[in-house]
């Protein structure tokens, strides 16, 4: 008696969530986390593409749970809204416009989740557009005139290496090869 009598008024809210969950075509309980939940993930996407790992990452620091993480994010794909290769694409374009090479690039790429298989397609050293980019990225740093000595050329070398360029293209550039 008691029991169901207290009961009354959370069985009465909990068939109004469930009739306007089924109303939106969902099935089950609607649940105000998971449309905070999701709201979370399309304001991140809207500000840029993420990575899988990247979105999910951010979405467990605000304190969601895993599986309704996966779960939207699964969802997500399905619905275009999260792609690791179109985040690939548009990373590496952006890092690419900075002077960064694909050694660097491949390991920023891996360390924001995208499959290695993925990271390492899109940044193929034998690219030609990598060397073309390595010689602007060394005129802009250095000007167009060749090493004046030992120290500047290992100057040089380094500053490549740091910026991601494989080191049988730094040789190529360095010495005219």
């Amino acid at each position: 008696g008691d029991r169901t009598a207290g009961q009354g008024g959370n069985l009465a809210a909990s068939a109004g969530r469930r009739r306007s969950c089924r109303a939106r075509g969902g099935a089950g309980l609607s649940s105000a986390p998971d449309t905070e939940l999701e709201a979370a993930a399309v304001r991140l996407l809207a500000a840029r593409e993420h990575s899988r790992a990247e979105l999910a990452r951010k979405l467990a620091a605000r304190g969601h749970d895993d599986d309704r993480v996966a779960t939207l994010l699964d969802d997500l794909e399905r619905r275009g809204l999260l792609n690791d290769e179109r985040f690939t694409e548009q990373y590496l374009a952006m890092r690419k416009r900075r002077g960064y090479g694909p050694l660097r690039i491949r390991s920023e790429l891996r360390e924001r989740g995208v499959d290695a298989g993925l990271a390492a397609a899109w940044t193929e050293t034998g690219d030609p557009d990598w060397r073309a980019l390595m010689q602007e990225v060394m005129a802009h740093k250095f000007g167009k005139g060749r090493p004046v000595d030992r120290k500047d050329l290992a100057r040089r070398a380094r500053f490549l290496e740091y910026r991601g360029f494989p080191p049988d293209l730094i040789r190529a550039a360095i010495f005219g090869e």
